[in-house]
């Protein structure tokens, strides 16, 4: 828990000040929001770590324990640690532990007189929300446990069980036609005995009865919970091999890896289209399913993890045109191993806020939602992936989810790490899950050897690369113009035969055929027919058959027989027959073609146009540039500037930075308040009364403020500070003797009257 030097301070801006720059860093990093914009001193910080809106950010972070203790601490109001242990259903030792981590996220803070006080607005965000126990806060004045107990035992069993009921809805209930003023021997009807004995208390207007908080614990046996709430959910397991769970996740990640570079060629020379809201058209995702032979949801993952990877961005075409093309860092990461390309885009998945299994749905207006939209993301979904893979990381090797039962009871455990999270939970934890299968991080539902080392914060790189098929550098090329790839090939390798070679199939051994088109794309691109017959002797590790040896002589003999050039098109070749053949084909009519020389022929039709109608006619032409020579029409391979942002390393550093200057910056401006005059006449600003009142609130002091109301008119007020909520304080004013509330805007000085303890 805490230590002594947490014994007792007048206000949380005090205690806060007197940790050393580590603690105070690590509560700028578990609270980051308390940095934006960077707090003038401590004062301010302590201020800031009481707005409704960050306390709900921090206890999103907690455990379904340390909410309970949390809760705890608001039902027995300002106490000491043994009080909190006598009264929470969990191991000490777990309390304690949890005390400290509340002390250090400033959601509870130590009084001087060394009890422990939760911050202001803890109660509310609470509310009736997970880990809430449903009690209403102890009264000062509260009878002891025993005088409870006696009274409860004087009641029927009728007005037992009515009271258990309210207790169990939260503590309130309407008072109906029950008299508020009744002796127990009077009393008619269950709610008059609980309220003659004062179990139930009339609440001043609206009718309502409420249960002391002392009643609530003497009900549940002086506990907030009847149920432990430090035991964690198991997860239903059931024994499989892990050499197994690491083959078939190994496989996975080899695949994914494979995926995502096969997309981004594809996309470099012929780039899809960004929509204008944004994202990836539902035509260009359909393509990319049929180009990796995968459903949409895969597809949509390929694409969106590229996208945080760094590897995927858009640029302006040639015509200007915004479009979806690599970026500058693929051609790095290309070069890298499989085994370390594979943890550039884990990293990137894991920290990514992207929610790829929405893609195809509809949103609330019936809108599809496309992959790489702007709005596909949330905050929680990185950390439904972060939770899932750590809940399967507590399961020995060898232990996978139960069939049925397993995904439920894993949903069950994550939601015990962060009950207030949303509703969707279920569902994250199940596509977190479908991912983790796709990447390789888990296979069979269990988490892989080397995943556990990615969750553990070490690199996963060695113990992936060891489960890796080697790259072969080699094909077998058969007599039916097929080449098979007995693993997976090297990258520059695999780039020059997808250029001669269709991939007709793959898997663990990709085959590939030659087909005339293939070839023909090869020379299209400057191959010779020297280059090519070297390329394939030299990547063969069977002699090369003779028809292949055929089919690459027949179509460079044929390969630029006819040139075409502009006229708005022309025709030449040094063969006249080859001509007169094309000018009679039947099919030829719509060329337009027309012949001016016994090798000449031109046409009414671009090249652009007339260069695919004569491939379909079985005629290879090629392009004559104006000096006679031909044309290379290679398409161009397009790039993206890589994002600044490179990763979560990244990232990290400059999270640090970050904290690191925030602490010397509040250091700094606390020294400034501790030498700065203080005069009743200094008029505060609203940050600075902001922070003034807050402190006052925390440490329950009478203060003195300066008013300026409507009319102009400036006062003094005598008031004890409530609470502060959308820029007003409500306070009881001592001359008015009422409830009040104050803008905060027009609050010019705050000084405290009296002492707190």
């Amino acid at each position: 828990m805490a230590t002594r030097d947490d014994a007792g301070f007048r206000t949380l801006a005090d205690q806060l000040r007197s940790w050393s720059d580590e603690r105070v860093a690590r509560l700028l990093t578990a609270r980051p929001d308390l940095t934006t914009p960077a707090p003038h001193d401590f004062g301010q910080l302590a201020s800031r770590a009481a707005v409704r809106a960050s306390l709900s950010r921090a206890l999103d972070t907690l455990t379904r324990l340390e909410l309970s203790v949390l809760d705890a601490l608001v039902v027995a109001g300002q106490t000491t640690a043994a009080d909190v242990r006598s009264i929470i259903l969990a191991e000490p030792a777990a309390v304690d532990a949890t005390l400290g981590r509340l002390v250090d996220l400033a959601l509870v803070w130590h009084t001087r007189d060394g009890g422990l006080r939760v911050l202001s607005g803890v109660a509310d965000a609470l509310a009736s929300g997970p880990g809430a126990s449903g009690l209403r806060p102890r009264s000062a004045d509260a009878p002891a446990p025993e005088v409870v107990a006696a009274r409860l035992a004087e009641v029927s069993p009728a007005a037992r069980a009515m009271l258990e009921h309210v207790v169990d809805a939260g503590g309130e209930a309407t008072g109906g036609s029950a008299r508020l003023t009744v002796l127990p021997e009077d009393a008619a009807t269950p709610a008059e005995e609980l309220i003659a004995r004062r179990l139930l208390l009339p609440r001043t207007g609206g009718g309502l009865l409420v249960a002391p908080g002392e009643v609530g614990l003497a009900l549940r046996g002086g506990r907030t919970t009847t149920e432990p709430v430090d035991v964690v959910p198991p997860i239903a397991v059931a024994e499989r091999s892990a050499a197994l769970v690491d083959r078939t996740a190994a496989g996975a990640a080899f695949e994914i890896v494979r995926q995502v570079e096969l997309l981004l060629d594809q996309w470099g020379a012929h780039p899809p289209h960004v929509l204008r809201s944004g994202g990836l058209g539902v035509r260009d995702l359909k393509a990319a399913t049929s180009l990796l032979a995968v459903d949409e949801q895969r597809a949509a993952l390929v694409v969106e993890t590229a996208s945080v990877a760094g590897l995927l961005g858009h640029r302006a075409d040639a015509d200007g045109n915004s479009v979806w093309v690599p970026t500058d860092a693929f051609d790095a990461w290309i070069a890298e191993a499989p085994a370390a390309r594979w943890a550039t885009l884990v990293r990137a998945w894991l920290e990514s806020p992207r929610l790829p299994g929405m893609v195809g749905t509809r949103d609330p207006a019936g809108k599809t939602w496309n992959a790489l939209a702007p709005e596909l993301a949330s905050y929680a979904m990185a950390e439904a992936r972060a939770g899932t893979l750590e809940a399967l990381a507590s399961l020995p090797p060898g232990q996978v989810l139960a069939a049925g039962t397993g995904l439920p009871s894993l949903v069950e455990q994550v939601a015990w790490h962060r009950p207030r999270r949303p509703r969707s939970r279920a569902q994250q934890v199940a596509w977190a899950m479908s991912e983790a299968a796709a990447f390789g991080v888990v296979g069979l539902d269990a988490l892989a050897s080397y995943a556990r080392v990615l969750v553990a914060g070490d690199d996963p790189v060695p113990a992936l690369a060891g489960l890796l098929p080697e790259p072969v550098d080699h094909v077998l090329i058969q007599a039916d113009l097929t080449a098979v790839a007995p693993g997976p090939l090297e990258a520059a390798l695999a780039r020059q035969l997808q250029l001669v070679a269709d991939v007709e199939s793959r898997g663990g051994a990709t085959v590939y055929r030659f087909t005339p088109g293939s070839v023909r794309r090869a020379l299209d691109v400057g191959w010779t027919a020297v280059e090519v017959h070297a390329f394939l002797d030299e990547v063969s590790r069977t002699p090369v058959p003779q028809p292949l040896t055929y089919l690459v002589d027949d179509t460079v003999r044929t390969f630029g027989t006819v040139r075409v050039g502009h006229a708005e098109a022309f025709l030449r070749a040094d063969d006249e027959s080859a001509l007169s053949e094309l000018l009679h084909h039947p099919q030829s009519r719509g060329l337009g073609l027309r012949r001016i020389a016994p090798t000449v022929l031109i046409s009414t039709i671009p090249v652009e146009v007339l260069l695919p109608r004569l491939r379909d006619l079985g005629v290879a032409p090629v392009v004559e540039s104006p000096d006679g020579t031909v044309q290379v029409l290679r398409p161009d391979v397009l790039r993206a500037r890589t994002p600044k942002d490179r990763g979560p390393s990244l990232r990290s550093v400059r999270g640090s930075a970050r904290v690191a200057s925030v602490v010397a910056a509040i250091r700094s401006g606390d020294r400034v308040a501790a030498v700065r005059p203080t005069t009743p006449t200094t008029p505060l600003t609203p940050s600075g009364a902001l922070a003034a009142l807050r402190e006052a609130i925390e440490a329950r002091v009478t203060v003195l403020i300066g008013y300026v109301d409507n009319q102009g008119v400036s006062s003094e007020r005598v008031v004890d500070p409530r609470t502060i909520e959308g820029g007003s304080l409500q306070a009881y004013d001592h001359r008015a003797d009422d409830v009040r509330a104050f803008a905060v805007h027009r609050i010019t000085t705050v000084r405290p009257l009296s002492p707190s303890a």
